[in-house]
């Protein structure tokens, strides 16, 4: 997707520890017009799937799979990283490390969102280690729903994440998929 390219190339920032910084248009402050294209390609990558669900996990996935929803006309359930009350009942849990944040997390989904007959696809803004793909996974395996395959904006390829699920047989459509990283250029795979 150009559009997310190039505003990669042109806002984005390498921090030390392979992290790309793009909170200033997709994940913290978010570019309107990007989310729109966003959700449109995402929308037209899936639609013949005929998704019921997305799933994301919170938090920066859920303005994603919430354009992807609107053009697709499906609810979008997200997981929490924590327990709340206003979480009750039965729910589906996966544990999921961060790397970002070097932290683990229980996340959760509660089983009224979730069902069988679900046809879910996941969508996130990242995918590096796989480690929040691999819990959502977990979660959509519990409820014996059907995973369609997911959805990210930004791939680093140069990690294992993407390999390893693909392996799995699961289907990653990644908008951005990146090669390489300098603290002065990002590389993207054709």
């Amino acid at each position: 997707m150009d559009y997310l390219k190039e505003m990669i190339r042109r806002e984005g920032k390498v921090l030390p520890g392979n992290i790309l910084k793009v909170g200033n248009f997709l994940n913290q402050q978010i570019d309107i017009d990007l989310l729109k294209e966003i959700g449109k390609e995402i929308a037209r990558l899936y639609r013949d799937d005929k998704p019921t669900k997305i799933l994301t996990i919170e938090s920066s996935g859920i303005a994603l799979a919430v354009a992807a929803g609107f053009y697709l006309n499906v609810p979008v359930v997200f997981a929490k990283k924590h327990s709340s009350s206003n979480v009750d009942g039965a729910v589906y849990t996966a544990p999921v490390h961060s790397y970002t944040h070097n932290k683990d997390y229980t996340i959760l989904v509660s089983r009224e969102y979730l069902k069988r007959e679900d046809r879910v696809l996941l969508v996130d803004d990242f995918l590096a280690m796989g480690c929040a793909l691999n819990g959502l996974v977990e979660l959509v395996e519990k409820a014996h729903a059907t995973l369609l395959g997911a959805a990210i904006a930004i791939e680093k390829g140069f990690q294992e994440g993407g390999d390893l699920l693909r392996k799995k047989g699961i289907r990653i459509e990644s908008l951005a998929l990146i090669d390489s990283m300098t603290d002065t250029s990002v590389t993207f795979r054709e």
